[in-house]
């Protein structure tokens, strides 16, 4: 276990957004950098569905973080300015309680009993960390794609706690498009024989699902621009499979091939789909009837919006409905387009883009 990351325990009966609930939930985070006498200097990230809360390294932990480039002293989210915390989602499987754990009301693992998982819980858990903390009132909330939508969540469940918000390639809901994805990579996962409606053995989990279910999402983070300059048609090293007609033959087979087994056995498959599910789930205008009155319960100072150009998941029209919505509210806001090629990774991959950005952002802070 890593020795940065730290726990909260919620005590008590944690209400589930669509009903049921969790006894006393744990929380896994991280942070960097201190927290300043007056505790206004904390700034609260959320992450896509997959990373953990290791966005960064930092002395108790040294290994990379999912957001390495974003994170510590002189970087756009600067540790020797700010106290930066990730918080692990309620629902994952890295350290938070989801359905992997074990339920202590039972004493068995929750599986398919765990309640209906929404964002809302999400950003409502993270919210119970923070204030466990000690802290009142948020600098900022960052966050990206599925965290984006959990960021808005807590914004607009905890106006009063928030003053600014950056939201990167998310929206206040999803479009159609990317919900058929994901139902699609669920229904790979539960039509594994493997899934045993969710039963599964953790020692023999629903590999193919999984490796299929990634395999698809690889296609859609990214960019057929990218898929052409990147591997156009290019052959692997061996032509050569015996006994298989169908085998890979193209580097975009061997690339999707190469994630799907590095992500294979890493996430657990109840975790996933219930992820999943509450990223569809997750519509602002459940918060006052439509999207705009849901926007109308922010009382933000200051707000980001980047999107990316190929986002396929996110497109560039959600960010500026997103913004506009937002700017009808909180005048101080600044909507940034990125011409990347990586479609919706682009916020992991392309920081020569984005941290400029983002660094301009927090520096007119004052």
């Amino acid at each position: 276990m890593s020795a940065a990351r730290k726990f909260v325990t919620l005590e008590g009966r944690f209400a589930m957004h669509r009903g049921g609930h969790l006894e006393s939930p744990t929380l896994a985070y991280e942070t960097w950098g201190a927290l300043n006498e007056a505790r206004d200097n904390a700034i609260l990230v959320f992450s896509g569905l997959s990373p953990s809360a290791h966005a960064a390294s930092s002395e108790d932990d040294p290994s990379p973080g999912w957001w390495e480039d974003m994170i510590g002293s002189g970087l756009p989210l600067d540790s020797d300015a700010f106290f930066i915390i990730c918080v692990n989602s309620l629902g994952s499987c890295f350290g938070s309680t989801g359905p992997a754990s074990v339920n202590p009301e039972t004493g068995d693992v929750y599986r398919l009993d765990f309640p209906v998982l929404t964002l809302e819980d999400v950003a409502e858990a993270a919210y119970g960390v923070v204030r466990r903390l000690g802290i009142e009132r948020l600098h900022t909330v960052v966050g990206c794609s599925m965290g984006g939508m959990s960021g808005l969540a807590y914004c607009v469940r905890h106006p009063e706690a928030v003053r600014a918000f950056v939201s990167i390639s998310s929206a206040a809901r999803a479009l159609p498009l990317s919900i058929a994805v994901r139902s699609l990579q669920r229904e790979m996962i539960r039509r594994d024989p493997k899934w045993q409606n969710g039963d599964y053995d953790p020692e023999d989990p629903p590999i193919t699902g999984q490796r299929l279910a990634r395999k698809l999402g690889m296609i859609t983070y990214r960019s057929a621009v990218e898929w052409e300059q990147r591997f156009g048609r290019e052959r692997t090293a061996s032509e050569d499979h015996p006994g298989d007609p169908f085998g890979v033959e193209f580097s975009v087979e061997s690339y999707l091939e190469n994630h799907a087994e590095k992500f294979t056995g890493s996430f657990d498959p109840n975790c996933y789909l219930y992820l999943s599910r509450a990223s569809d789930l997750f519509d602002l205008a459940e918060h006052g009837g439509s999207v705009e009155a849901g926007l109308r319960r922010l009382k933000l100072e200051r707000t980001l919006v980047i999107g990316v150009t190929t986002d396929i998941l996110f497109p560039p029209h959600q960010q500026r409905e997103l913004a506009v919505g937002i700017e009808a509210v909180c005048p101080n806001m600044r909507y940034v387009e990125l011409d990347c090629i990586r479609g919706h990774d682009s916020f992991l991959v392309e920081m020569d883009a984005f941290r400029p950005v983002i660094c301009e952002f927090f520096e007119s802070c004052g």
